[in-house]
């Protein structure tokens, strides 16, 4: 009786828990299952000549091991892929299996994951919806290698480093596409707008801002939120809002109508419609400046329509963040900057597995966010910390072990299995820093985070609490 009441009471915890059992072990399963990666290894030719290999495990430790941080990248490869029961062998001979066969194998296992997340329902309610089916942030992440590879990937400087270019979703909060180079590859060639972009909306830094680029998004009906460039100088055509002064022709730079003061920069927004380049290379659209603290403007251009204001536009580029999150998820917890080989294809297929670490661990925590209710109103209270990626995947790398084992269960021992996985990732992946570093996406979405008392405050009070008892 008390079995079973216990298992009630878990079962009742598990259901109030962000992330379900069947959406964690869905997740692995539909990227990690036998019969893909066999097939995937068949092609590849991984799996002949080597008895001693059980390359469905080794795919399965290049992936699960990505989080674990305990040594060497491929030193944790190893250490997940002995433990999880496959046969030992010496280290060289591991090592040696990391060639050309095993890199087109994890390219495949990354395939499917980019598969698997783009299937997945979109979250873009509110502005985040409202114009585009879904906002993809562009940008790059370098990565140190040994600069014995300094002739395939050579850096911007006498050294050697890769380059991720990344197209990462909002709406999925996970990477929708990425591509490997040379360090020294400049990052603007790699974005290129064509059909398949209409209806979605563009966040990228400036980096990529060029006349080409908007000319691109306008053609294939992008939307685009991007800071302007200091040497651009955009023509005001004509004015939505703003301090306007005096009276000014039309198609006069924004430039000379602030140092004649024709407008006043002294804390109102500023929303015109602008043309820049000249000739055929001319482009039309929408500059928004919106006031900072110190008193300083930061000017944006956008094609959204203007019922996306200029404080709107504003929080909309903050969203461009979730790469810069999501590159230290990459790093920090998927350890994609810790690759030490030697040789082309192990540099490539640890890149690989490192992505797809960070893509599972995303997913979860996507899923469990679509788990979440919506908040009741607009600007309620959160009272409850989310998952985040980064605490999530450091979860996940605790649990490497256990999740390489629930693979090879079946039946209830594999539901056991798979149920203490979901608990463990759900106990320590939220968010530490919810309530004092709140997500800009959670605000957007909805919802009110005020901040908590500090640390030091319930300490005190907790102590005098017990001197008075």
């Amino acid at each position: 009786m008390k079995s079973l009441l216990k298992q009630r009471i878990n079962d009742d915890l598990l259901d109030c828990m962000p992330l379900s059992e069947a959406d964690a072990r869905n997740v692995f399963e539909s990227i990690l299952p036998d019969e893909a990666l066999e097939e995937m290894i068949a092609s590849a030719r991984f799996s002949e000549r080597s008895r001693k290999r059980d390359a469905v495990k080794l795919v399965r430790a290049m992936v699960i091991a990505a989080s674990t941080g305990y040594g060497g990248r491929q030193a944790d490869v190893m250490r997940v892929y002995f433990e999880s029961g496959a046969p030992r062998v010496v280290r060289g001979g591991f090592y040696s299996w990391f060639g050309p066969a095993f890199e087109k194998v994890m390219k495949s296992v990354a395939d499917r994951a980019l598969e698997f997340v783009r299937q997945q329902a979109l979250d873009v309610p509110g502005i985040l919806g409202r114009d585009v089916t879904d906002w993809h942030i562009f940008d790059s992440t370098t990565v140190r290698l040994d600069d014995r590879l300094i002739h395939v990937f050579p850096g911007a400087g006498d050294y050697a480093a890769a380059k991720i270019h990344k197209r990462f979703s909002v709406g999925s909060g996970t990477l929708f596409d990425y591509s490997i180079s040379p360090a020294r590859d400049h990052d603007a060639p790699h974005l290129v707008i064509d059909e398949s972009w209409r209806g979605i909306g563009l966040l990228a830094d400036l980096g990529y801002a060029s006349l080409k680029l908007l000319a691109d998004c306008q053609e294939h009906g992008v939307h685009f939120v991007i800071r302007l460039k200091e040497n651009w100088k955009p023509r005001v055509l004509s004015v939505g809002r703003g301090d306007f002064r005096k009276v000014f022709l039309s198609g006069t730079d924004l430039d000379v109508l602030v140092a004649s003061g024709a407008v006043a920069l002294e804390g109102k927004a500023v929303d015109v419609d602008v043309e820049l380049g000249r000739g055929d290379k001319t482009v039309r659209c929408r500059l928004v400046g919106v006031p900072l603290a110190d008193g300083a403007y930061r000017f944006y251009l956008t094609s959204l329509p203007p019922a996306t204001g200029p404080l709107q536009v504003a929080d909309l580029y903050r969203v461009r963040w979730e790469i810069e999150s999501d590159n230290k998820l990459d790093k920090s917890c998927s350890h994609l900057d810790a690759i030490a080989a030697r040789t082309e294809s192990s540099v490539r297929a640890l890149i690989h597995a490192s992505l797809v670490s960070s893509m599972i661990a995303c997913s979860l925590v996507h899923l469990a966010r679509l788990n979440d209710a919506p908040p009741p109103s607009q600007g309620a209270e959160r009272t409850k910390p989310p998952l985040h990626p980064q605490t999530l995947a450091r979860a996940m790398g605790s649990a490497a072990l256990m999740i390489a084992a629930a693979f090879e269960e079946s039946g209830t021992k594999a539901d056991l299995a798979w149920r203490k996985i979901a608990e463990h990732l759900n106990h320590l992946g939220t968010d530490p820093n919810w309530r004092r570093s709140p997500s800009i996406l959670d605000q957007l979405r909805g919802w009110t985070i005020s901040p908590g008392r500090p640390r030091a405050g319930r300490v005190a009070r907790t102590a005098s609490a017990q001197t008075v008892n």
